[in-house]
């Protein structure tokens, strides 16, 4: 028989896909990677995967692979998609494609499956790391095979063929929006999303956060701690990058942090609604944006936020295995050196204040930014300094006045 790996959540998508490539001869290795998704069941999601008639199912542990070599570095470079999307989703990809192909070549298997839909952004995700790292293997995009669409128009047809064959699934007709979770965030998008007229943030069942309204009235203090870029020690406790994200989602979430409603461009072209929570590493993003302001150089914070869209663009579209994005890396590694020290943050009701920072790589001299009187800034200096950033404007405006 053939032989292929899926990628295998026990969601709506993939329950239905695992019957279907058993009716297309394939043997099917069913594997979970366990991406520390916060709201699903691991013992029966393996369970279901065996139940369907699975050659093999297994559950792979990444998640502190993920936050460490992967969320970390993103964090880093401060990469926000379009602004404000935190990529959750998209540098969890790569390396569920890695782990799948690992799969794989223990298995035997030639081809790798998944359900992403042709209209969306994880098919290049999936595809783009997979044949970057096996050029030769068959992937399997059911969503784009017009025999599985004409069986399978929409996701009303799907939730039908569960309900029939009596698969449990967490979608259903009177909420048929699609989750996807990990330990960074959990995104939210189709179904009632696709109308803009309705409210996410009120439709959605949030499951790492609470609304803002029913967060305690009492501001809640979290320390954290950064030794080159990286996120070390909470409250004062050293803790790996998984227990750091998990701890501050805990957190964050218990205090309304970290929800968004976007409409964002995907890469295949057109705009698409999303509804995001990812309260630990919102969190996360201001902590050590603190810190970089009191450690880092004016200029090497320009080069990085410039470089930063491009970064956020390919973690988005799925170029993670790329020499551009290994080059990146290297350059964000040694950029981020110097951002070591400590931010103390309030959490209240969805915001986030700053109650202290410290750092003993500081460029901040209160000796010269004082403005009482004395310190060691000599304002004469600045006289100088204004004629000679003057002088074009001088010129020119001798040359060409302009009316005032």
């Amino acid at each position: 028989m053939k032989s292929c790996v899926l990628a295998y959540s026990g969601g709506l998508d993939t329950s239905v896909i695992l019957g279907w490539l058993q009716d297309q001869g394939y043997e099917v290795h069913a594997v979970y990677v366990d991406l520390g998704q916060p709201c699903e069941d691991r013992a029966a999601t393996l369970k279901k995967a065996q139940d369907a008639g699975a050659k093999s199912a297994r559950i792979v542990d990444v998640r502190e692979e993920l936050c460490r070599d992967f969320a970390f570095p993103v964090l880093s470079w401060q990469a926000k998609y379009e602004s404000i999307y935190l990529l959750g989703t998209s540098i969890a990809r790569p390396l569920i494609s890695k782990v799948m192909l690992e799969v794989a070549r223990e298995v035997g298997a030639t081809a790798y499956a998944h359900g992403a839909t042709g209209k969306g952004n994880d098919q290049c995700r999936f595809q783009l790391a997979a044949e970057a790292l096996d050029p030769s293997i068959e992937m399997i995009a059911p969503w784009r095979i017009k025999e599985f669409r004409d069986l399978f128009p929409g996701r009303t047809e799907l939730i039908a063929y569960c309900e029939e064959k009596g698969i449990p699934v967490k979608a259903s007709s009177s909420k048929p929006y699609s989750s996807d979770e990990n330990v960074l965030h959990i995104s939210y998008e189709a179904g009632q999303l696709e109308d803009l007229t309705v409210n996410g943030v009120e439709l959605v069942d949030f499951g790492m956060t609470v609304s803002p309204q029913a967060a305690p009235d009492k501001p809640e203090e979290v320390t954290i701690d950064f030794e080159a870029g990286v996120p070390v020690a909470l409250n004062g406790k050293t803790v790996s990058a998984l227990e750091m994200v998990e701890s501050l989602n805990e957190i964050g979430g218990r205090n309304g942090i970290g929800r968004i409603d976007m409409i964002e461009n995907r890469f295949v072209g057109m705009k698409s609604r999303g509804v995001y929570e990812a309260p630990g590493m919102t969190v996360l993003y201001d902590a050590l944006l603190n810190v970089e302001q009191l450690t880092l150089d004016r200029d090497l914070v320009r080069l990085r936020d410039k470089l930063a869209v491009e970064v956020s663009e390919m973690v988005y579209y799925g170029f993670w295995y790329t020499p551009k994005f290994d080059a990146l890396l290297a350059f964000i590694n040694e950029a981020r050196k110097p951002v070591t020290g400590s931010v103390t943050l309030q959490l209240y009701k969805g915001n986030i204040i700053v109650s202290s920072r410290q750092s003993p790589n500081s460029l901040y001299d209160e000796e010269i930014a004082t403005m009482e009187g004395g310190g060691s800034y000599n304002q004469d200096d600045a006289e100088g300094f204004l004629r000679i950033h003057g002088l074009p404007s001088r010129v020119q405006g001798r040359v060409s006045p302009r009316p005032y």
